[in-house]
């Protein structure tokens, strides 16, 4: 069996077992050639289309591929899971149970540029709340290599795993982590804070696929609205920010349910490929007034 074939395979066997994506996936064509890459051991950015590739797999590489298969369907966890590895911006991190898988739209944001216009030369101390296993912090630090960030989650278990993605980019240096709930334990005043929190409605998190279930509760649930972290959130920020200061906050599905209960507020939505509905921008004086 060649590459393609093991990948063509694989791809029907997560369909047949309905398994859900999600997590560095969205479908079962890139999740069981992620699956099968890492199985046989060759980079994830090999093209199992090219001719050179057609040769038979090993018995021993097919019989990884298959192992690592009847683990991802019948435990429903998400593969990143179960490889201890996830990529995000095109970097990656360690991952485990401890973290939700890090798919933060915030991280295209600070790829392309978007939040760039609201930065400047002032722009020196950046916040990750709710930071999960570090990976927005790790973007953000790379991509603006001036400033200082503080990583804070209120799960030890997640900034343990935190801990090791800072270790793993060499960036102990300039980025500190903090276990805080919200912002209790952040001094600040930042420039910016990036905020990807619970924001999961009652309703949506009763509906969630197995593989969400897998994660951390903590790290999804945000009550009947989805809005409970974010009330707070808001309510507290202006006293954690610069003059200049602004939030980035991502809610997801839940623009409905933000506007609902913020109905005065004017946020900047950010466009993602998720749409312009999934990421917004608050100001200081935006969130004062």
């Amino acid at each position: 069996m060649t590459l393609a074939e093991l990948i063509a395979d694989t791809e029907r066997a997560l369909t047949a077992a309905g398994v859900g994506f999600g997590h560095g996936t969205t479908n079962a064509h890139d999740e069981a050639a992620w699956l099968v890459l890492h199985a046989v051991g060759l980079p994830l950015d090999t093209d199992f289309t090219d001719s050179k590739q057609n040769q038979a797999l090993a018995p021993e590489q097919l019989a990884q591929a298959a192992t690592l298969l009847r683990a991802r369907t019948e435990s429903r966890k998400p593969l990143a899971y179960l490889i201890g590895e996830a990529w995000l911006q095109g970097v990656p991190f360690t991952v485990d149970e401890r973290a939700i898988v890090p798919r933060s739209l915030i991280a295209e944001v600070i790829a392309d540029g978007s939040v760039d216009p609201w930065l400047g030369e002032n722009t020196h101390r950046v916040l990750d709340l709710c930071t999960g296993n570090g990976s927005l912090a790790v973007l953000a630090a790379m991509a603006w290599p001036d400033v200082q960030v503080d990583a804070a989650d209120l799960s030890p278990d997640a900034l343990a795993v935190a801990a090791l993605n800072v270790q793993r980019h060499a960036l102990t240096d300039r980025i500190r982590l903090i276990e805080s709930d919200g912002l209790a334990r952040c001094s600040g005043p930042y420039d910016l804070i990036l905020c990807n929190p619970p924001y999961v409605n009652a309703q949506s998190m009763a509906a969630l696929p197995a593989e969400y279930l897998a994660e951390p509760e903590l790290a999804l649930a945000g009550g009947a609205d989805g809005m409970d972290f974010v009330r707070q959130l808001l309510a507290d920020a202006p006293q954690h920010l610069t003059a200049q200061g602004v939030l980035v906050l991502e809610i997801g599905n839940e623009r409905t349910h933000f506007e609902a209960a913020f109905p005065t507020l004017n946020p900047v939505w950010l466009e993602t490929s998720a749409g312009g509905d999934a990421v917004l921008l608050l100001t200081r004086q935006a969130l004062r007034a």
